[in-house]
């Protein structure tokens, strides 16, 4: 993250055409302005035949540099992925067998089920995400978790979780993908961190990334190898006698170059704007929501609110007013993301009154 941001709140705010009412950036971002000029101008270029690979290449690389600033990581220490389970499969392949996975009870099953039937006996057991890192145990390998959980918007303790696991020797495997673009994340605490950018990121979906400290990827076995996990991945389109990347690159997946080009001016944009600017706007709009609904602030400040809504009706009500939102796990969930603001909050507390 830039030590001084390029882009002030409201200059980033104005990259956006169609924030207003869009309250489910947990779902799904919006793209900015810039990555929908340059996919339209590259599928003007496809149409044409001027189809140039070394610009889908060039995307690829400047946006494992982006996130590698949003997240304070080098970039020889991404890979880049294309879905969250593909990267939780390549550490969950490379555990001892019977190892113990500790994960938070409801978590997003894309860093569960990787590990329930990876085939290695591996011991999943569960624990209350406020509890976590009172759960790790001498025995517990690795501990997969949300930084901020997709059915509740609960922000775990990422400094709690990361001591107790050094503290007992246990790996940390880390999803971002509901918390980079709003939380400051340092993807330097944990031995891993995986974010798909589709959403507080703005991007294409089938943009993901993945952090690896250079501890863990000396354990990791690069199942998913092709030909883009190669030192030099144009010398490793045939055969298997390449070699591969010396560093995190030897853990990517052949990357899809269309939502590159999208994904690397939003990043551009969010790598450019202070994290911990959003951080303060995004929570403080979720308050005053917390607040105009009677809902009681979190232990954690979080942009995500959710609260029961079993039957449905709130969310009916919210998508009546033309308000874009969500329901998991039988609760009603809406977003604030930096493109919002407190007409969008008033209009969520009108619909539901």
């Amino acid at each position: 993250m830039p030590a001084t941001a390029a882009l002030s709140l409201d200059a980033a705010r104005a990259e956006f055409d169609g924030g207003r009412g869009y309250l489910a950036a947990c779902t799904t971002g919006i793209p900015p302005r810039a990555s929908r000029e340059a996919v339209r101008a590259d599928l003007d270029a496809a149409g044409a035949g001027r189809i140039d690979i070394t610009t889908y290449s060039d995307a690829v690389e400047r946006s494992r540099g982006l996130f590698a600033a949003l997240v304070g990581a080098a970039p020889d220490r991404v890979a880049i992925a294309s879905q969250a389970s593909v990267a939780a499969s390549l550490i969950a392949a490379s555990l001892p067998h019977c190892a113990e996975v500790l994960v938070p009870a409801g978590d997003f099953s894309s860093i569960v089920l990787p590990f329930v039937h990876a085939g290695r006996g591996l011991r999943v057991r569960t624990a209350p995400l406020a509890g976590l890192a009172e759960a790790i145990r001498p025995d517990t390998a690795l501990v997969s978790f949300s930084a901020v959980q997709s059915a509740t918007g609960e922000v775990a303790d990422l400094g709690a979780v990361a001591a107790a696991a050094s503290h007992h020797d246990a790996r940390t495997f880390c999803d971002a993908t509901q918390a980079v673009g709003w939380l400051p994340i340092d993807a330097t605490m944990f031995d891993a961190v995986v974010c798909h950018a589709y959403k507080w990121l703005c991007s294409p979906r089938g943009v993901a990334f993945l952090t690896v400290s250079e501890s863990l990827a000396a354990t990791l076995t690069p199942v998913h190898a092709g030909w883009y996990a190669g030192a030099d991945p144009w010398s490793s389109c045939y055969g298997g006698e390449a070699s591969l990347a010396s560093d995190a690159r030897r853990f990517d997946v052949s990357p899809a170059w269309q939502a590159f080009v999208g994904a690397a001016p939003a990043l551009a944009l969010f790598a450019a704007t202070d994290i911990a600017e959003v951080h303060a706007h995004t929570t403080a709009l979720a308050s005053r929501f917390r607040d105009g609904f009677g809902l009681t602030e979190p232990v954690r400040p979080s942009a995500i609110v959710t609260w029961d809504d079993l039957a449905g009706g709130d969310l009916a009500r919210l998508s009546a007013a033309g308000l874009a939102a969500s329901g998991r796990a039988g609760r009603a969930r809406i977003a604030f993301h930096l493109f919002n603001d407190e007409a969008d909050v008033d209009a969520a507390l009108a619909a539901l009154r």
